[in-house]
């Protein structure tokens, strides 16, 4: 580890820190349906939008109403990004001639973009044309952020209101995110990208001819206004398939910079929001310490690990850090801080390869993903999963001093309890069964590359990211395959519905409560006590579902490099 290395680790935390306040009160005045300076412009298209779907801001939904129209909303999107999959090979702007994805690919890349997942089990340039690319893509990386910062701000009404039935309205909340949110910011950053040299245009792949000679195909392509989106609503998927590391993706340590603070920006104001619908800063304040912690944590164990290098490469004669599967504009500080930002947060980018990380340094994405992705995680998805953790800490806090546990001044009682734990446990549930099942059957281990524990970690961290929406991979694993296709595809849809139902039950069953005036006994959550609580809950809760195959994959892998031994 270097002096410069962390000047640049702290100089990006700065950024999102100064970025939380201001755009967390523009958030809150958004979806308050207070005025903002885009409201001369936005607002007729917000009411025509209203007029057209048969909606009104007035409209109030209960959780169940609340819910089915996501769930309908979603399934549509699933299957229009389907069809035009299936039918790209007839559809125009295809200047390459892809052909039609066939079914089980096409069901995993639906299901992916449509979950906020952006898994690729394919390679953009030589696998899909610019349609659908701009109109399934690139639309579902817009809608599916967009769901997730919805459920957000929906949970937080619930513990929130003083009391009443409604969360809120979906279809509001959709059209408020999308118009005022997502759009112009990612313009913004459109723009920004051309600038920098990212490609955006809808010409046909170039066709050049190399200083030895010889003939090379460049693909280029409408890259800049996805990569814009895929960053800033945390999907990930990328237009390239090298990702971040393309140079027609991360071009250079500016855009490197700004995708890693478009990453997590949304997602750290989302507790500054939370904290002003509340009426108290401090409880925002509170949550993204707790996540701090976390992430830095993540970052100084990643960072040493690559840092320190590979012990039988050391054993050669060799010194240095570990820089196999690395860009050198880059570096390894700002991969492996880029690695624990893209697992921290559902995005998945890279811009390096983690399969070449060290058994340790690989290890840190995997537990952050593990944890539910809830240090900043997704749009919404990483504040809606902090809550559920938050549930859980105020009832062991309550347990701790007798009393009924409160949050906010709403009672915490078995209800909630049992649907934070449902959320919760659906990850490992996803994760951990699908990879014991495909460590053993032929069709699973066929796709390994690597025999021993780091095969096994291959196939842990493809299912860990399915289920916790993430989608960035362990490159050693084949996964275009009928069993990793239908069975990754599956994992992604769990991690995603079986957390979002539970967090709107919880909203609409803490919305109908009436809050309880604190009291001399309440257990204060926006102090450092309460910070040391949930991250102790995280960290023990995380650590006791997962521990074991953490043990069997990386841990034994890196006690194995140690001794120097290889498998």
């Amino acid at each position: 580890m270097t002096f410069n290395g962390w000047i640049q680790i702290l100089v990006y935390c700065g950024i999102v820190v100064l970025l939380v306040k201001p755009l967390g009160g523009y958030m809150y005045r958004v979806f308050s349906g207070d005025r903002t300076f885009l409201s001369p412009i936005l607002g007729p298209v917000e009411r025509s939008l209203y007029r057209i779907s048969g909606t009104s801001e007035r409209e109030e939904q209960h959780w169940t109403t609340y819910a089915a129209a996501l769930l309908f909303f979603n399934l549509a999107g699933f299957l229009v990004l389907y069809f035009l999959q299936r039918l790209q090979g007839s559809l125009p702007y295809n200047p390459a001639g892809m052909t039609a994805v066939e079914p089980g690919l096409a069901f995993n890349t639906a299901a992916s973009f449509m979950t906020n997942t952006n898994l690729q089990n394919y390679g953009g340039e030589s696998t899909m044309s610019y349609l659908v690319q701009m109109a399934g893509f690139t639309v579902q990386n817009f809608l599916s952020a967009a769901t997730g910062i919805a459920i957000a701000i929906a949970l937080i009404r619930g513990f929130t209101k003083a009391s009443g039935k409604s969360i809120g309205n979906f279809w509001v909340d959709m059209t408020r995110c999308t118009l005022y949110l997502l759009l112009p910011l990612c313009i913004v950053l459109t723009l920004v990208y051309v600038y920098l040299g990212i490609p955006q245009t809808l010409s046909a792949y170039i066709d050049a001819t190399t200083l030895e000679g010889t003939r090379q195909t460049i693909a280029v392509g409408p890259a800049a206004s996805q990569i814009a989106i895929k960053m800033l609503g945390t999907n990930g998927g990328g237009f390239f398939n090298a990702n971040a590391a393309h140079p027609f993706e991360n071009p250079d340590a500016i855009s490197n910079l700004i995708q890693m603070v478009s990453i997590f920006a949304i997602g750290a104001a989302l507790t500054n929001v939370f904290g002003r619908m509340n009426g108290n800063q401090r409880q925002g304040w509170a949550i993204l310490t707790s996540m701090a912690v976390l992430f830095i944590a993540g970052v100084a164990v990643c960072y040493w690990a690559e840092a320190s290098g590979n012990p039988l490469v050391h054993a050669l004669g060799i010194d240095g850090g570990n820089m196999e599967g690395k860009e050198t504009r880059f570096g390894i500080a700002l991969s492996a801080l880029f690695a624990v930002i893209t697992t921290a947060a559902s995005c998945g980018a890279v811009n390096a390869m983690h399969d070449s990380f060290t058994a340790l340094g690989g290890m840190i994405p995997i537990i952050n993903m593990q944890l539910g992705e809830v240090i900043v995680g997704g749009v919404g998805a990483g504040l809606y999963g902090i809550l559920m953790y938050i549930v859980i800490a105020v009832f062991v806090a309550g347990l701790m001093v007798g009393r009924t546990p409160e949050y906010l001044g709403k009672k915490i009682e078995a209800k909630e309890i049992k649907m934070a734990m449902l959320a919760i446990l659906c990850l490992p549930l996803a994760m951990l069964i699908f990879t014991a099942i495909a460590v053993v059957l032929p069709t699973g281990v066929a796709s390994i590359a690597n025999a021993g524990p780091h095969g096994f970690s291959e196939v842990l961290y493809a299912y860990t990211s399915a289920a916790a929406n993430n989608g960035s991979a362990f490159g050693g694993l084949t996964g275009n395959t009928p069993w990793y296709n239908i069975t990754l595809g599956i994992g992604m849809l769990m991690g995603r519905f079986l957390v979002i139902i539970p967090a709107l039950a919880i909203a609409g069953s803490l919305v109908a409560k009436k809050t309880v005036p604190a009291s001399a006994g309440t257990f204060p959550t926006d102090g450092p006590l309460f910070v040391g609580l949930l991250v102790g809950v995280i960290l023990i809760v995380g650590g006791l579902t997962f521990f074991p195959a953490l043990a069997v994959g990386p841990i034994v892998e890196h006690l194995a490099g140690i001794h120097g031994q290889t498998f």
